[in-house]
């Protein structure tokens, strides 16, 4: 048996990786009831572990694209792909926002509730610096430098660098490849790192939902236990029946089969209540389910600022909480105008804990000034909230990703079923399909029958 075969035929030791972070958020949950001062000093280390996820995000990404992008003779094509994942975003986030409004116009959620000082004083804290204008937003996307894209750790800078290094290696054509081919070397290294890391995952979910619990306490479970419960039956029904029909009927793919397949990256974004530390995860694997490179490479990166599906759902059902709960209901009208503009706003707050919560004051204090103070009241929740979010924008963007895969098709059906029924496990170790081989390929565009379809002149 050869070496490369022994390697592959190895058990799976990652299964007691992901057991472990059960068992670490299980004893996090109880130290933080328990001895909740002390646990609140264990939020450096859900930190760091959340920080060396972060830092992997820039490199993968830029070799994805580049070695997506790069291979493609035909630029257009990545043009059309683009072109579609941005206008799906754009339907399925005001899909979502028309599902937050018609469920928080139901359950009318704040209503009776009262402001203290101290809830205005918070609610302050968050409106600080918060609003940031689209001309703002739109030159944040070009880096100071070629390499400060790496170095800030922007995921739309990184995007925009690596689309221009990919478009560089087509107009180079042969003379590319040897690049091509370091990049896939330098992208194996990086996937590797990733792999050690997160066997650091028990640590820092412990310690993350230590913190998250000695802050929060149960008196704010209790207190927001309306807002709370609807807002994750919002998010299921959206995940479940929304997004979950669309897939049947574009892909002919179960939802629930799907997310079976990504369950160790809802755990872990479940102990981190980040959906950015599960990217360069769901990156790998949608590229070993079959979807071609440059799709996988353009869809995720730009869903991660663009498709933020949970996002829209906490903005809506936020802010009516808040108006009830200060005495001043929005009107339709203020409800739509309002919730566009924080949608808009909430560019690239899918991935970072927290971020939300800064869209929602900015909204607010643009809008109605008035409601800002309101914000304290949802200060104590937000982080389980924070939880509910990343895994509707994560689930959303695993859904985007086959489906423009399959409008493109830049999708191996065939390869999709034999991943989805575990005939071809995901490689934990290196997550890398071709990490057996000596020499890493300059990747194809999946799909069966329309496999040259982006390399054809």
């Amino acid at each position: 048996m050869s070496a490369a075969e022994a390697e592959r035929t190895k058990p799976d030791r990652t299964k007691y990786l992901y057991l472990a972070v059960i068992v670490a958020v299980g004893l996090g949950i109880f130290v933080g009831f328990v001895a909740p001062d002390a646990a609140v000093e264990l939020k450096p280390i859900g930190t760091g572990f959340v920080n060396l996820i972060k830092m992997m995000i820039s490199p993968i990404i830029f070799c994805t694209i580049v070695l997506g992008v790069g291979s493609v003779r035909k630029a257009a094509k990545v043009g059309a792909v683009g072109g579609l994942a941005l206008g799906y975003f754009l339907v399925m986030s005001t899909v979502a926002l028309a599902i937050g409004l018609i469920v928080g116009n139901i359950l009318e959620p704040g209503s009776g509730l009262h402001l203290t000082e101290a809830v205005r004083a918070a609610g302050e804290k968050q409106a600080e610096g918060a609003g940031e204008s689209t001309t703002d937003f739109l030159l944040g996307i070009i880096p100071t430098t070629l390499v400060s894209a790496f170095t800030e750790g922007e995921v739309l800078q990184t995007l925009l660098i690596a689309l221009l290094a990919g478009f560089a290696l087509q107009a180079l054509g042969p003379a590319g490849e040897p690049v091509l081919r370091g990049i896939g070397h330098i992208q194996r290294l990086v996937f590797r790192i990733l792999a050690m890391i997160m066997w650091a995952a028990p640590i820092g979910a412990f310690g993350a939902m230590a913190a998250v619990v000695g802050e929060t306490g149960v008196d704010a479970l209790t207190s927001l236990a309306v807002i709370m419960i609807g807002f994750y039956i919002t998010c299921a029904l959206f995940v479940f029946v929304v997004l979950g029909a669309i897939l049947r009927l574009v892909a002919g793919l179960n939802i629930f089969t799907l997310l079976k397949y990504l369950g160790r990256e809802f755990l872990l974004i479940l102990s981190t209540s980040s959906s950015e530390s599960a990217l360069p995860r769901l990156i790998a694997k949608m590229e070993h389910l079959g979807v071609s490179k440059p799709v996988v490479g353009i869809t995720v990166p730009t869903g991660y600022s663009f498709n933020l599906d949970g996002t829209a759902i906490y903005l809506t059902m936020a802010s009516l909480f808040i108006a009830n709960a200060t005495g001043d209901p929005l009107s339709i009208g203020e409800q739509i105008s309002l919730l566009v503009f924080m949608v808009i706003a909430s560019k690239g707050a899918a991935g970072v804990t927290g971020a939300g919560l800064a869209t929602l004051a900015g909204g607010l204090q643009s809008h109605r000034p008035e409601l800002v103070d309101g914000v304290g009241l949802i200060v104590g929740i937000d982080r389980f909230m924070s939880e509910a979010r990343a895994l509707t924008n994560f689930a959303g963007n695993a859904v985007a990703t086959v489906l423009v895969g399959t409008w493109t098709k830049e999708i191996d059906r065939e390869r999709v079923g034999q991943v989805l029924s575990g005939a071809l496990p995901f490689d934990e170790t290196t997550m890398t399909d071709d990490a057996h081989t000596g020499e890493p390929h300059v990747p194809e565009a999946r799909g069966g029958e329309d496999r040259s379809a982006l390399t054809k002149a």
